[in-house]
């Protein structure tokens, strides 16, 4: 799966239409091998990435955990501290 995709749920503050269409365009563009499709695929391009981001928000708010709402702030530490450890 594409590193740039990162867990969007049970977050505080949740995540925005636009953090779950970014994670959608770029699940399209793994799966399909473009970054940027050519003008006879444009349309079904994009279709895809808005049936992805419909289908991953459905998902998001039909999900239910018991934990609490992980903090954004102190994931992205524990991300960078990870990075550093594995990368110097």
């Amino acid at each position: 799966m594409c590193r740039n995709i990162h867990t969007l749920y049970n977050y505080d503050p949740p995540a925005t239409s636009e953090e779950v269409r970014a994670a959608a365009l770029q699940y399209v563009r793994k799966i399909s091998g473009y970054s940027k499709p050519s003008a006879a695929n444009e349309e079904a391009f994009d279709r895809a990435v808005e049936e992805v981001a419909e289908a991953s928000e459905r998902l998001l708010e039909s999900l239910v955990t018991a934990a609490p709402p992980k903090n954004r702030e102190v994931e992205a530490a524990k991300a960078r501290l990870r990075a550093e450890q594995r990368f110097g």
